[in-house]
């Protein structure tokens, strides 16, 4: 799936979500990403802010 792009070309920010599937939470991305099924909703918001969250730059060698 390709990331969605904002007006000026740029990939648009992610924007995550948690949404119910019977007794089960998942947290879904508007970049295509879904994480697992959880029985918890406070793990699917934390698959979720993880997903969002910055990743650490690579260390330079």
């Amino acid at each position: 799936m390709l990331e969605p792009h904002g007006p000026d070309g740029a990939p648009a920010a992610h924007i995550a979500t948690t949404t119910e599937r019977g007794a089960f939470a998942l947290a879904r991305c508007s970049c295509g990403w879904t994480g697992p099924a959880r029985r918890s909703r406070e793990r699917a918001r934390t698959d979720a802010h993880g997903h969002t969250a910055p990743q650490p730059a690579p260390p330079e060698i």
